[in-house]
């Protein structure tokens, strides 16, 4: 099974915070930088795991960490 896949943007200063807060939230998604220039983040969420991650992401929102959340397509299973 695939991971669910979101992208946001997120505040260039905050990227670390955004970073560390998912790391400290274990198991829940990956993130990585998609596109450098923009500050535009990826999270990989497992399945089971999506309730979790958009709480915390409310929360970032909240905090004007990220903005412009969205749910797409898994760009990873596209090509496979």
């Amino acid at each position: 099974m695939y991971s669910l896949y979101y992208q946001a943007e997120v505040e260039r200063s905050k990227c670390w915070v955004v970073s560390a807060t998912l790391k400290y939230h274990e198991h829940v998604a990956f993130d990585r930088a998609f596109n450098v220039e923009e500050s535009i983040f990826e999270f990989f969420v497992a399945p089971d795991c999506e309730d979790d991650f958009l709480r915390v992401m409310r929360v970032l929102e909240k905090a004007g960490m990220i903005f412009n959340l969205k749910k797409l397509p898994n760009r990873i299973q596209q090509k496979f």
